[in-house]
């Protein structure tokens, strides 16, 4: 009995020893059960489980990207009467608009980080071409073409001429670059950056670049107080302090003599940027103001040839003025009409280039008046499905076209046809000159048929 007493005791710690190494084993059987599930789901996500079913998780996560793409595929509708054309190329909201000075391309820029030129030749038919720039790994906030220098792009047509280069302002490099023709080996053409860069010297943001119709220099504006005058090199000719507390618009004037800003106060500035006889660069000179506004003057527009000016201000109005003065000599220019805006801040001006016609744009609408009354013409609602980027005439005055989203808007300019019926009519009662007559009735008859064909092909 003393042994099987010792032996139960010596028994005791023996089984407690393989309980406790079961115990352990059983936790790393857990353990180990527990970790390996977890690679295994992970090959099915790609797939159909072994039952044929679709794990649940993947419609979930298909959503998102499908909604994307139909929210990327959807364009804006908008449909007129005078709606010319819609011109879609631009992947991504178009920033700027620029006509070429001979009429013949519309240059547009995109944060698609492209520069597309379009065919005005083209733009009352139904397909619209274009040569596409590449913007490498930035995109163009601004663009302008130069008006210096053309090249054909087909030598059979002498009269289809391009730009030979154009100018950007880079969203995130922050500088001027410049594009030029080149011709690749199969006879098409491309635009290659040349090379550097202009240097950064703004300290604020730029609102707004141009280039001189003589070539002789390039504008840029930021939007502290601050206007550069640069050579076509890069170098800085010129910097201008507008003391205006901030820049709201800036540009340079279609004859290459002046460069103007308009801001906080209200009113206009105007600057002769002035050159020798043998190109050489000589000052920067105030020439003339445009003074009348009540509040700040948010955009202002030039005419063909910088004898008229148009502005729009936060007062509410618009105003048309006669520039055509001798500035040298401290004559101002005159105000000719006021007219009231009938668009939401901020408001965007262009100008025809004849001066017998106005656009405003403010919010997604556009307005256009005439400027021999002010009375408004045309009213253009839901253009774009964002605030109006730019607005502008082409070189003929015969199209209006405007950016928003990613198409551009181009509209007949109706309104601009019955101002010159209107005018030429009124020319034509005081005349009693043959030849002058048969001048006047011609243009008058020109643009009645270009408005019976406008309206008589929309119904």
């Amino acid at each position: 009995m003393e042994a099987a007493a010792a032996l139960g005791g010596s028994g005791l710690p023996g089984a407690l020893i393989v309980l406790i190494l079961l115990v352990l084993v059983l936790l790393l059987a857990a353990v180990l059960h527990r970790s390996a599930p977890r690679e295994t789901p992970v090959a099915p996500q790609d797939g159909p489980r072994a039952n044929g079913h679709a794990r649940p998780e993947e419609p979930r996560k298909a959503k998102p990207a499908a909604r994307a793409r139909r929210e990327k595929q959807r364009q804006h509708s908008f449909a007129h009467r005078l709606l010319v054309a819609a011109l879609k190329g631009h992947s991504s909201p178009v920033t700027c608009l620029d006509f070429s000075s001979n009429g013949k391309y519309l240059a547009s820029c995109s944060e698609d980080r492209t520069v597309r030129l379009w065919s005005t030749r083209d733009l009352a038919g139904r397909e619209h071409r274009c040569l596409r720039a590449n913007v490498g790994l930035d995109h163009a906030e601004l663009v302008r073409l130069s008006p210096d220098s053309r090249v054909a792009v087909e030598p059979t047509q002498g009269e289809n001429l391009v730009p030979l280069a154009f100018i950007v302002w880079l969203a995130n490099a922050e500088t001027i670059r410049v594009y030029k023709m080149t011709k690749k080996d199969d006879g098409s053409f491309t635009f290659t950056a040349t090379s550097g860069d202009f240097p950064k010297k703004h300290k604020a943001p730029v609102i707004n670049i141009g280039i001189a119709e003589t070539g002789k220099f390039i504008m840029t504006a930021s939007s502290d107080t601050t206007i550069l005058i640069w050579s076509p090199k890069g170098e800085v000719l010129a910097s201008i302090n507008t003391n205006q507390m901030n820049n709201a618009y800036a540009t340079v004037s279609p004859c290459g003599r002046f460069v103007a800003s308009c801001g906080f106060t209200p009113d206009v500035k105007v600057w002769e940027v002035c050159f020798g006889k043998n190109g050489d660069f000589r000052e920067v000179t105030r020439a003339f103001e445009l003074k009348g506004h009540t509040a700040g003057v948010q955009s202002f527009s030039f005419s063909n040839d910088s004898r008229r000016m148009a502005t729009v201000s936060k007062d509410g109005t618009w105003k048309f003025w006669d520039t055509d003065v001798e500035y040298k000599k401290q004559q101002d220019p005159y105000l000719l009409l006021t007219g009231q805006c009938a668009v939401l801040e901020p408001c965007r001006i262009a100008l025809s280039p004849d001066s017998r016609t106005v656009a405003v744009a403010g919010g997604t609408d556009i307005v256009v008046y005439n400027t021999r009354h002010g009375e408004e013409e045309e009213r253009f609602l839901g253009v774009h499905s964002h605030r109006i980027a730019d607005l502008a005439f082409d070189t003929t005055g015969r199209y209006l076209v405007s950016c928003g989203d990613r198409a551009i808007c181009v509209f007949h300019n109706t309104a601009g046809h019955r101002a010159v019926v209107e005018e030429m009519e009124a020319i034509l009662k005081k005349t009693g000159n043959k030849a002058t007559r048969e001048r006047l009735e011609q243009q008058i008859s020109s643009a009645r048929k270009a408005l019976a064909a406008i309206y008589g092909k929309k119904h």
